[in-house]
């Protein structure tokens, strides 16, 4: 992919499942020169999704079994950091997300403002509404936006967006290959965020609902947000004393909460 002229290295991920008839038009709004190269983990996909990837000369790493979202994410992640990025930027491959706010998203990030910046589809009611976000989804994911801030002690306009951007510490110290394979892998990776002490924040992206669009159904959105609730319950065990597997530091030598590292 295109090469930026910057040091440092920005790698975009892509969990695609399905994607066929919206990769192409995802990856025609990077801006070129802001971004290194572009990593699609294919979980299993039953349309042409591997093909469009590879015609467009993405990288391509397939599952060959479906590992669900946060299951893709992981290897996403894990291939990122091989490949030497200093920035990973996830945008969801369905054409939701408007991926040119890339390089506003990767200068804060550069900048040491923030340590994980999301795409926020909700500036206002109306032009979520007018971008076709359906008015349950809206009310929904506000409710628990609101339920999240207060339970974290941050101020994010969303918790559910599918652009994020991190720098590269942030995959290196959380201990996300323990998180769930399915969508709850956002919100843990979230509140592991503020456990760690990192920096969150938001940009706002314009949103696009459409036919082709990914949405998860309203049996799997109550899951996900009775799992996010656990997530905390879960948290606030761990800060009382009671030991999780999601907020206690990876073996690695790297994996050192911000506050307690040296300086460099």
């Amino acid at each position: 992919m295109v090469i930026g002229s910057k040091s440092s290295k920005t790698v975009v991920v892509m969990p695609a499942y399905n994607a066929a008839t919206t990769l192409e038009r995802t990856v025609d709004d990077l801006p070129r020169g802001h971004f290194d190269e572009v990593i699609v983990v294919d979980d299993n996909s039953t349309d042409d999704t591997v093909g469009v990837a590879r015609r467009l000369g993405l990288t391509v790493v397939q599952h060959e079994i479906n590992r669900g979202y946060g299951g893709n994410q992981k290897t996403c992640y894990k291939h990122a950091l091989e490949h030497g990025a200093d920035y990973v930027v996830m945008i969801h491959p369905d054409y939701q997300y408007d991926a040119r706010i890339l390089p506003a998203a990767v200068n804060i990030l550069e900048n040491g403002i923030c340590d994980v910046l999301l795409g926020n589809r909700i500036r206002t009611r109306g032009e979520a509404l007018a971008g076709g976000m359906p008015p349950a989804k809206y009310f929904a994911n506000r409710g628990l936006t609101i339920i999240e801030n207060l339970l974290s002690g941050q101020n994010l306009g969303e918790w559910h967006s599918g652009f994020r951007a991190y720098n590269r510490r942030v995959l290196e110290v959380l201990p996300y290959e323990r998180n769930s394979d399915d969508f709850v892998f956002d919100s843990q990776f979230l509140v592991q965020c503020v456990h760690f002490g990192f920096k969150l924040g938001d940009v706002p992206v314009p949103v696009r609902y459409f036919d082709e669009a990914s949405s998860i159904n309203f049996r799997r959105s109550t899951t996900y947000a009775l799992h996010t609730l656990r997530t905390f319950v879960q948290w606030y065990s761990h800060k009382l004393g009671m030991q999780h597997d999601l907020f206690r530091p990876t073996e690695s030598p790297i994996a050192v909460v911000p506050d307690q590292a040296s300086a460099e």
